[in-house]
């Protein structure tokens, strides 16, 4: 039986465990280590490693000098990697060392890099073998350097203050500098954190990280509980099952999770679900990408009001949110502001709309520091109206003041002059028994501009035909929503964090006729 109150201040990860005291001693010596090769305020300290130790070391010290901590998303190869180090002007690179082949040609010349050997249960969860997870001979190692520096004296616990790249759907990624934090906003961060992720300073939870950290909302909900002395568990790689016994094992109180977790997890039998005792958790939230009703629903019922929900952005944080009543009482919300969080709905020409009328939509949150993209100030400027931001989303706001997403406005189709959400049609998708997971999408036509498209990954030992599906379709949707094209996929293409590549589902279609997608 694991002795709960022994757990506080600690991170777990597998058999290692790093309590918090090592962890701040550790980040102290790390900070002197960043400076004596150069880094200070507003500089660039990247990283590229799984959910382990170091990112914890590194960020926050790069943190305590002021400077920004740049996570890369793992699945780059050098020219990617090499964008970024570039564009973020990057002093120092902390990377495991079965990352190092595949991006040591993109690191540029004069960036310090450290190497970290891959841990045990990192290996077994995405296959790399003993040799892959030792450093080179002539590597330096991030925690025989870190060891050999000088303690610096900790002042104060700066909120995290990391540089994440958007995701590129279009052109390179762009960095989102945030203005550094000022004791002001430093407090208005801290009541953001406990609104919308449930975490308050003190240390009374005990969470799971299930999403890599190169994501902004991970990256925040990991930093800020190992800041604050709760009980951290790393899971290398989300597994529903492996989640659930950690929650019986470790009484977990609080997880961020995204909507495509809750899937898998609801496709565990009966039994394997009743295994585990889940009374512990307090406070579940989610966010990244919509949640389909149904799905939101069935985890209510199963693990009780215990789900919420935000809505927010890299470059916003979360500015609205909702309650597991408010999720059932208005399906398909993203919920309301939070305090001190403003919404607008704005149409193609800039004229903000009134209640149910769907345009773009923009918002912001008063007091969380403001922010540009790194090196593009043009572009930062573009997203501005009337001092709020958009990200591209597609909404309404209701009677009652709830806002509803449609779509993200790049993936809105425009069929013969008629405006389609494709997440409408996935969540409509979602309710068909055997479909594991999907993706819509709009690809040319000659008559119409655009037509839709929908894949569809089935679950093992399912087989469902076009047919089939149009025919659930056209008993729940206008017939314009129904896709002309369906096809179906064993996989479809993902990151960790769930979120389905559209993009390189849609760019087959596109490539021939030449236009951007």
């Amino acid at each position: 039986m694991t002795d709960i109150e022994s757990l506080r201040g600690r991170i777990r990860s597998g058999f290692r465990e790093l309590r918090q005291a090592e962890l701040l001693a550790n980040v102290s010596r790390a900070a002197t280590g960043l400076s004596s090769v150069g880094v200070a305020a507003a500089d660039a300290v990247a990283s590229m490693l799984r959910n382990d130790f170091p990112i914890f070391e590194a960020s926050m010290a790069a943190n305590l000098l002021g400077a920004h901590a740049v996570p890369i998303n793992w699945h780059f190869q050098a020219d990617e990697a090499g964008y970024i180090l570039r564009d973020s002007r990057a002093k120092v690179l902390v990377v495991h060392a079965d990352l190092l082949p595949q991006i040591r040609a993109g690191i540029p010349d004069g960036v310090e890099t450290f190497v970290v050997p891959t841990p045990p249960e990192i290996q077994a969860a995405y296959g790399i073998s003993e040799q892959q997870s030792i450093p080179p001979p002539s590597a330096r190692q991030w925690s025989d350097w870190v060891g050999r520096q000088q303690p610096r004296e900790l002042t104060g616990s700066p909120p995290p203050s990391s540089m994440i790249y958007t995701s590129g759907t279009t052109g390179n990624p762009k960095g989102v500098r945030r203005d550094p934090y000022t004791p002001e906003s430093s407090v208005r961060f801290t009541e953001m954190v406990a609104l919308a992720f449930g975490l308050k300073p003190g240390g009374e939870f005990r969470t799971v990280v299930t999403g890599p950290m190169y994501h902004s909302a991970p990256n925040a909900y990991g930093l800020w509980a190992a800041r604050h002395g709760g009980f951290c568990v790393l899971q290398p790689r989300f597994d529903p099952e492996g989640l659930l016994q950690l929650i019986d094992r470790y009484r977990i109180t609080h997880l961020h999770m995204v909507p495509t977790m809750f899937v898998r997890l609801l496709k565990l039998s009966d039994e394997t679900r009743r295994r585990y005792d889940l009374s512990s958790l307090e406070f579940v939230v989610h966010a990244a990408a919509p949640c389909p009703p149904d799905i939101k629903r069935r985890m209510i019922e199963w693990w009780g009001p215990v789900i919420n929900e935000y809505y927010g952005a890299t470059e916003t944080g979360a500015v609205v949110f909702h309650t597991s009543e408010e999720a059932l009482r208005k399906p398909g919300t993203v919920g309301r502001p939070l305090k001190g969080g403003i919404v607008r709905i704005y149409d193609g020409e800039g004229r903000a709309l009134g209640p149910n009328q769907i345009g773009e939509v923009y918002l912001r949150i008063d007091g969380f520091p403001d922010f540009t993209y790194n090196g593009l100030d043009a572009e930062r400027r573009e997203i501005e109206r009337d001092g709020l931001v958009t990200v591209g989303d597609v909404g309404y706001v209701d009677e009652d003041g709830y806002l509803f997403l449609c779509d993200r406005s790049r993936d809105m189709v425009i069929s013969g002059g008629v405006n389609v959400y494709p997440a409408e049609i996935e969540a409509a998708l979602h309710a068909i028994p055997g479909i594991h997971d999907c993706a819509v999408f709009g690809i040319p036509d000659e008559e119409y501009g655009e037509s839709l498209c929908a894949c569809i990954q089935c679950e093992p030992g399912i087989t469902l035909n076009p047919d089939d599906v149009r025919r659930f379709l056209s008993s729940k949707l206008a017939h314009y929503k129904v896709p002309k094209v369906i096809e179906f996929r064993s996989e479809l293409p993902r990151e960790d964090s769930g979120k389905i590549f559209k993009r390189k589902l849609r760019a087959p279609y596109w490539e021939k006729t030449g236009r951007q997608i």
